[in-house]
């Protein structure tokens, strides 16, 4: 073999055995003078991957891109997917309309820098948690040619606020208000929104900015994740999504786990672990991964 040859097979061996990248605290924007940070894993291999953007939840004024999506780190790197989990800005200095930007300019960022991290544009998903689902259930209902996604998940997300901020003030013996409250003196639940009570001018508010309303024909395919005993967000705002998305012609699956609470990290019990393995198979069919 000639050395040509031999320096052609070695950069191809080099090229497959790309090494896994994990990395913290990446730039991906700065909007007036704010660093917004992400963490990043890259599967080991040529590539180019399949990504996953994680949003966090933590309503709207807590949680962090370290902390509550961890659970879902390993299972999308086990299925060979590369995943960005970001900060974002949050209550009480910051609203709907800087926290929207901030996932749309992470979009936008991950397509931007899909070559560097072997990553394939064309297969981008979005999946969020609570605060996160309503961010990605948002983005996913509102997208634009830059931001659009191939796929969205939402675990346990609002969709139509006014419904719920209803209920638990209506219904509060159903909700764990201790944590509801929390967030709502921090500046999160409906003053996100920009809506102060739940008068008049404050549904309407809230009513605007649900994304159950904003559903339409060719919007992304949604994979919903939600357990039946959710005392944060009601359970019953998932399958109302789902039905509202088929009515238009959009596609939506959904993963109810039986007595599940709100958090997948207290989703311990071994009959609670299938939406692992489920989500994994709905990301490969939906993002065609070979």
């Amino acid at each position: 073999m000639t050395s040509a040859k031999w320096i052609l097979v070695l950069a191809c061996a080099a090229v497959g055995s790309a090494a896994a990248v994990d990395r913290k605290d990446v730039e991906y924007g700065r909007p007036g003078g704010k660093a917004l940070l992400l963490d990043l894993h890259v599967p080991d291999g040529a590539g180019p991957f399949p990504a996953a953007i994680l949003i966090h939840g933590g309503g709207f004024d807590e949680g962090s891109k370290s902390t509550n999506v961890k659970p879902l780190f390993d299972v999308l790197a086990g299925a060979g997917i590369a995943w960005f989990s970001i900060d974002y800005r949050m209550a009480p200095q910051f609203h709907l309309a800087e926290a929207s930007a901030d996932v749309n300019t992470a979009i936008e960022w991950v397509k931007a820098h899909a070559k560097e991290y072997r990553v394939d544009a064309r297969k981008v998903a979005l999946i969020g948690e609570s605060a996160g689902g309503f961010l990605v259930n948002y983005a996913g209902t509102h997208e634009t040619a830059g931001t659009r996604v191939r796929a969205v998940v939402d675990i346990y997300g609002p969709v139509d606020y006014g419904k719920l901020a209803l209920e638990r003030r209506d219904y509060p013996e159903r909700f764990n208000m201790t944590s509801i409250q929390r967030h709502a003196a921090n500046g999160g639940g409906i003053h996100f929104f920009g809506a102060e009570q739940l008068d008049a001018a404050g549904l309407e508010k809230l009513h605007a900015i649900s994304p159950i309303f904003a559903v339409h024909k060719g919007m992304p395919p949604f994979l919903i994740i939600h357990g039946t005993k959710d005392d944060q967000v009601s359970y019953e705002q998932s399958p109302e999504m789902c039905k509202a998305m088929k009515a238009v012609g959009a596609n939506c699956e959904l993963i109810a786990i039986e007595g599940g609470g709100h958090g997948m990290s207290g989703w311990k019990a071994p009959e609670m672990q299938h939406w692992k393995a489920e989500m994994v198979a709905w990301l490969k069919k939906t993002l065609e991964m070979k």
